[in-house]
């Protein structure tokens, strides 16, 4: 799930069900998005295959089948995993955990072949009878923050996005800095109480924002300098070892299906490549979480400064040091 500074910390007792590409199972039930039901996150997962598969032949991948069999731990929730390619892209995929009523989690994204420069799209959703926690974003490969030329590029256009949904959808509260350096100047982190209007916002801005992220993929061009690919693939790279260190859901994922299972997940479905794409550990992309014995602080964040408030303009520029 994304790198913001929430931590995700669910107590369920579930058994498995997981779904793979060849058997997604959707539980139909009446939902009025109001206190004690959590809505069900499946027709995003239906919206974006169907866009998708308007713009660009797809492949599945089937890497949900290694996980076809994990254990959860009540027969209450169920995992729903899908895994595809296409010729710009080197891994859609999508999570859903359908909680019925009490839960519902959506973690899906999109990263693009090393040969593009592509933001990669996220979209990280937890939802409970009475609270969302919400990161939806097209996260920058390379640095937006000092890099005008890459922010102007891909997110200047879509600055619009930012007012359009900041009423019902606002900034969620404190945000590290050491999380910011892999968002966009367009994400929305919200936090909200359910509601069948924060919900439908909550559709609307995902349908925006991913079909801005594949009117980005068709009108991209193959980097042919072997050095720029190089940079996008350590840059890709770099993304997936942070997320796979840091990700606030593998408390969840553990408490769902336990500690190995839950690591292989991160590795080798949410955040695949993490050990295809360089050779580079965690440490060496942020050797200031060492401890003295070698090993990774645990801690979430450790250095920087925390936003309360957007950190950027209306125009996308940083303005984060500015800010009290």
């Amino acid at each position: 799930m994304c790198s913001s500074g929430f931590s995700f910390s669910v107590a369920l007792n579930s058994s498995s069900s997981w779904s793979n590409t060849r058997s997604f199972v959707c539980k139909e039930r009446n939902n009025k998005f109001g206190i004690g039901a959590a809505p069900s996150y499946h027709k995003f997962v239906e919206f974006a295959l169907d866009e998708i598969k308007q713009r660009t032949p797809i492949r599945s991948l089937n890497l949900e089948d290694k996980f076809a069999y994990t254990s959860v731990i009540n027969g209450k929730t169920e995992l729903n995993l899908l895994s595809y390619e296409a010729p710009k892209i080197r891994l859609l995929r999508s999570m859903w955990i359908d909680g019925n009523e009490a839960m519902q989690v959506l973690d899906f994204a999109v990263f693009p072949d090393v040969a593009y420069d592509l933001p990669i799209f996220c979209a990280n959703f937890f939802t409970s009878s009475v609270k969302n926690i919400i990161v939806l974003d097209l996260n920058p490969l390379h640095d937006v923050i000092g890099n005008q030329q890459h922010r102007e590029k891909y997110y200047k256009t879509l600055m619009p996005l930012v007012p359009k949904y900041e009423e019902l959808l606002p900034w969620g509260g404190k945000i590290t800095s050491e999380s910011l350096k892999f968002f966009s100047p367009i994400v929305i982190w919200t936090r909200f109480r359910s509601s069948q209007a924060h919900h439908e916002a909550l559709f609307e801005a995902f349908k925006d924002f991913y079909e801005a992220w594949l009117e980005l993929m068709e009108h991209a061009k193959v980097e042919t300098d072997a050095s720029k690919i190089l940079q996008n693939r350590e840059a890709q790279h770099r993304y997936l070892s942070w997320r796979t260190q840091k990700d606030p859901g593998h408390q969840m994922l553990k408490q769902l299906i336990g500690e190995d299972q839950a690591k292989d997940l991160l590795r080798n479905f949410l955040f695949k490549g993490v050990d295809e794409l360089g050779s580079k550990t965690f440490l060496d992309y942020f050797p200031e979480y060492r401890l003295v014995d070698g090993t990774v602080n645990e801690k979430r964040s450790i250095i920087g400064k925390s936003f309360e408030r957007r950190p950027w303009s209306q125009t996308g520029d940083f303005i984060g040091d500015n800010l009290e």
